[in-house]
């Protein structure tokens, strides 16, 4: 009869082989020296090994990466020597080796027992790769959760349920405040129901939403932020929870504000630039067609405004840029457009003038003459006080039919129209002038293909002594026009100062004139004459004047005692101390100097001692009437006078009569030029 121990004990053996074949961890049995017992089921499919390979080898060999396998051993050791469970019967995180060599995560623990006299471990291990897997995404979601975005968590109902803390400094609202709340605790009362409803509908829809919105801080201020809202949804579709994250975009708003003002504004006066100018004319034009009503545009040109980026510099330049652009608009009415096209110029829009052209115009110049007197006040540059003055042209408007760019091109033919009055006034556009503009456009051009093409010439006109003797002669400027003809300085050296082509045709005549010298200078029959040059005052203002005429003088070898360059009275009028030093420069290396047409302008005589000229020139315009009027006789006397008491030579131009002459030389003038001793040549 079979022993009831026995059976009882064979029980007990299924019992456990039971237990081990349907554990859902590892079960791993080892020996005191190491060796495998045990291996289940669930070993087998976590490790890749039968139990039937495995058993009665050495465990750290087969599932115990390499570089771990002392550590088991010496844990093994000391257990064995002085019974201290260290790792027994705790739960402890280990990495094991699978039999085609990967490794993995797994949680270990370990008991011990002794059974006749031996002891024997038993392994519990369980893969925790999924698990570790899923707490790094915790992980990462918790660090993303804590970003600079503000985000917040909602349930299905809309209530808060957790916040960052991005939220809680975007808001100033704490944790505290904001969880159990709805998000219409941030509400700014910028968008109305219908906003916020279609916000939801999306999130029903789509299960996502995007975009800008205008929040409310805690402190009330209002700020915009980009939100983004994710909707959440269980296996079944049914949303659980939204999470939001938005964005603080005051300084992209602010920037992208910037690029707009960039975009329609100018940097430097920040008023209204072309094309934003263009925008509002063409509303306005259709608003005039529409209306019935009367508008204008005025064109403000300043004068002699390069003068002033010559002699005190750009930045001085950009300064009075920015005191016009102020006065003007402090000239006009809230509702009109003051513009800055560029340079120097400058647009008003003026609107609503009425329904009759007169009373429109009316209007219109009454405007224009209140920018002109307050623009004619002194400026302060710095330490400079200066005085400007604007050319003004008004076109009137009233329907779309004429268009923007026309309206504009009126507006600065008018403009041009009041340069050619003198400057310094107002003038209304007149069809007629379209042919002048169009005629001045067409010279312009014509000057920069003169350049180009080498048409100008030089005509040489004899300076004589009282006793009739050649001293020199004055070069004369020719344009060889070819549909024009022959033109002289007086029809085109304007518009070359105007469109800043006077400085290159300057400089053409003082090589062409050095050339010749150095020629004549070569030859042996005669020395080198004087030859006279006429410098036209932007040229002489220009900061490399001086250095353009020592390099030509080198260039060509010239004679710089024998070169005379004639300065027009206008550079009396401002900048003398510059025009003194430049002066100075040049005369130390020999060039002459002498002031043309004294008497013309407005300059303080004072100032002929510290310029120190070599010769004085009487205009003609004095001399052609000297011996009928009077005036012309007494203003000629009282220059000549004027040189003598100076130490400095006179001549008289424009001499064409032996009456003249015989004048002159009674009131004791130095020397003359004109017809009576020689019309302009081509060779001196």
């Amino acid at each position: 009869m079979p022993d009831p121990g026995l059976l009882a004990l064979a029980a007990s053996e299924a019992r456990l082989r039971a237990m081990l074949e349907c554990a859902l961890d590892c079960v791993i049995g080892i020996d005191a020296d190491g060796q495998l017992i045990e291996f289940n089921p669930a070993a087998e499919a976590v490790f890749g090994w039968r139990r039937e390979e495995i058993l009665g080898r050495p465990m750290a060999d087969v599932i115990i990466p390499e570089r771990l396998r002392g550590a088991h051993h010496n844990g093994m050791a000391r257990f064995l020597r002085t019974r201290q469970p260290h790792v027994l019967n705790r739960r402890v995180e280990v990495t094991a080796l699978r039999r085609d060599g990967s490794e993995f995560p797994a949680e270990l623990s370990i008991t011990a027992f002794r059974e006749r006299g031996h002891d024997f471990f038993t392994a519990y291990m369980r893969d925790i790769t999924e698990r570790k897997h899923i707490e790094n995404e915790l992980r990462i979601a918790a660090i993303a959760f804590e970003s600079q975005e503000g985000m917040f968590i909602t349930d299905a109902n809309g209530r808060i349920q957790r916040v960052n803390h991005a939220f809680t400094a975007a808001t100033g609202y704490s944790a505290l405040e904001a969880i159990g709340q709805t998000p219409s605790l941030l509400r700014s009362g910028r968008h109305d129901e219908s906003f916020y409803r279609d916000i939801w509908e999306r999130l029903k829809q789509d299960g996502y939403w995007q975009g800008e919105i205008w929040n409310r801080r805690k402190n009330g201020e209002i700020y915009p932020e980009w939100l983004t809202i994710t909707a959440v949804k269980d296996d079944t579709g049914r949303i659980t929870h939204h999470v939001a994250a938005f964005s603080d975009i005051t300084q992209r708003k602010a920037a992208e504000e910037e690029i707009r003002h960039l975009a329609f504004y100018d940097p430097l006066t920040r008023l209204p630039n072309r094309r934003l100018l263009l925008d509002r004319l063409a509303q306005a034009l259709a608003a005039a067609s529409r209306e019935g009503q009367y508008g204008a545009l005025l064109f403000i040109d300043l004068d002699n405004f390069k003068a002033l980026n010559d002699t005190l510099g750009h930045a001085m330049g950009d300064r009075l840029l920015q005191l016009v652009a102020a006065r003007v608009q402090g000239s006009v009415r809230a509702g009109d457009t003051v513009a800055r096209l560029g340079g120097d110029e400058f647009v008003v829009m003026l609107g609503g003038l009425g329904e009759h052209a007169g009373d429109a115009a009316a209007q219109a110049e009454a405007v224009g003459e209140k920018i002109l007197a307050t623009l004619n006040l002194e400026y302060q540059l710095g330490d400079h006080p200066y005085r400007n003055t604007p050319s003004i042209g008004i076109a009137l408007y009233n329907s779309a039919e004429t268009g923007c760019e026309e309206l504009l091109r009126r507006a600065d033919m008018a403009m041009y129209e009041a340069k050619a009055a003198g400057r310094n006034t107002v003038r209304f556009f007149d069809p007629d002038m379209q042919a002048s503009v169009q005629a001045r456009l067409d010279l312009e051009s014509d000057l920069r293909a003169a350049l180009r093409e080498d048409q100008f010439e030089l005509a040489w006109q004899p300076q004589v002594n009282g006793a009739g003797d050649t001293i020199g002669h004055e070069a004369l400027l020719r344009w060889n026009h070819p549909r024009r003809g022959m033109l002289l300085p007086a029809e085109f050296m304007t518009l070359a100062e105007e469109s800043g082509l006077a400085r290159a045709i300057d400089l053409w005549v003082l090589r062409t004139v050095c050339r010749r010298l150095a020629s004549a200078q070569e030859m042996a029959a005669r020395a080198a004459p004087m030859l006279a040059v006429n410098i036209s005052p932007g040229h002489f203002r220009h900061p490399d004047f001086v250095n353009e005429v020592i390099a030509i003088l080198d260039e060509t070898g010239a004679p710089a005692d024998r070169l005379q360059l004639e300065l027009t009275e206008d550079l009396l009028l401002e900048e003398v101390d510059e025009t003194v030093r430049k002066m100075e420069i040049l005369k130390a290396v020999g060039v002459r100097f002498a002031l043309d047409n004294l008497g013309t302008g407005c300059s303080s005589l004072a100032w002929l001692k510290r310029l120190r000229f070599d010769q004085i020139k009487i205009h003609r315009s004095f001399v052609r009437n000297i011996t009928a009027d009077a005036n012309d006789a007494a203003i000629a006397r009282v220059i000549v006078a004027l040189g003598a008491s100076l130490d400095i030579p006179v001549i008289a131009s424009g001499v064409e009569t032996e009456a003249q002459r015989d004048f002159l030389a009674i009131h004791h003038c130095h020397a003359f030029q004109g017809y009576l001793f020689g019309h302009p040549v081509a060779t001196p």
